[in-house]
């Protein structure tokens, strides 16, 4: 299969084309050539920018995968640009673009953030970053219909990306983990190399619609028992830290969106790997000399 992946050297983006490539697939990358631009030496690069990708209009794909779609504008060319030019369009998408954060159990069908009016669709703030999900979902559905998907998920741990509360960090330098959260509070995270098969899985089986791309509901404190599992004879958890690295709400008032139901993705073939296996792994690419990045927002 011919497939275009928009970004796809960073964090969970090399795990889609890894994942592609394993699977004999022709791969063309298009990012502007600046994050690891020596990974990936064999693929087809083709550089440019998402807010002009003219580029794009000579080739014919028969899947994209969109990983660095952030803003109205450029989302919006590329869905132009491409909506004749390839056959199924796969959107990473966020659980940030749930309307409610408190309600257990939302399906995919539960309501979405508004835009604001007065917004800018050529800019990026962080308060703009769950509406511009919603507005580009809703876009690429308007131009390829039955032919896209959108992803949503939320916390991705594994190698390369983001470490989980600097758990793996403190791990693998036999230190504490750290947790400023409620022991109680409700979380779901997903194993980058399961969101990486599940977003080429629904593009070369060209499975439309949206998802709840996440792991089972966990409370941080069962999470923790699983990661200590990674190393011998681990440190005490810190559960009273100076610096709260998973920025959540102690009150409640966000524990909704980590309590998403992923019924609708399991059954379109999403699968999950043990939260053991994820930090043992997570730990071991730390203990090799791996630096895992900072947040991605």
């Amino acid at each position: 299969m011919k497939l275009l992946v928009l970004g796809g050297t960073k964090n969970l983006g090399r795990h889609v084309v890894e994942a592609a490539l394993r699977d004999d697939h022709e791969v063309t990358l298009f990012n502007r050539g600046l994050t690891n631009p020596s990974l990936f030496g064999s693929v087809r690069r083709i550089v440019g920018d998402r807010s002009a990708p003219q580029a794009l209009a000579a080739g014919e794909w028969d899947g994209v995968i969109d990983m660095s779609g952030f803003l109205v504008r450029d989302v919006s060319l590329s869905a132009s640009v491409l909506r004749d030019r390839c056959g199924h369009y796969t959107y990473m998408s966020s659980i940030a673009v749930y309307a409610g954060k408190t309600t257990p159990g939302m399906t995919e069908s539960a309501p979405l953030l508004d835009w604001p009016e007065g917004a800018p669709e050529d800019h990026f703030t962080m308060d703009l970053y769950g509406p511009s999900k919603v507005r580009n979902e809703s876009l690429l559905t308007a131009t390829f219909g039955d032919r896209s998907s959108a992803v949503r998920s939320g916390f991705v741990v594994g190698p390369y990306n983001p470490d989980f509360g600097n758990w793996g960090w403190a791990l693998a330098h036999d230190l504490p983990m750290e947790c400023a959260a409620r022991p109680d509070q409700p979380v779901q995270y997903l194993d980058a190399r399961d969101l990486a098969a599940f977003l080429l899985h629904l593009t070369v089986d060209r499975i439309p619609g949206p998802f709840n791309a996440v792991g089972p509901t966990r409370t941080l404190s069962e999470l923790a028992v699983a990661w200590r599992t990674a190393v011998p004879n681990p440190q005490p958890i810190n559960w009273s830290p100076t610096e709260d690295r998973f920025h959540l709400p102690h009150d409640g008032t966000n524990d909704g969106t980590f309590q998403l139901n992923n019924t609708r993705a399991m059954t379109a073939g999403l699968r999950l790997r043990a939260d053991e296996e994820t930090a043992r792994d997570y730990v071991a690419w730390v203990q090799d000399g791996n630096m895992p990045p900072g947040p991605p927002h």
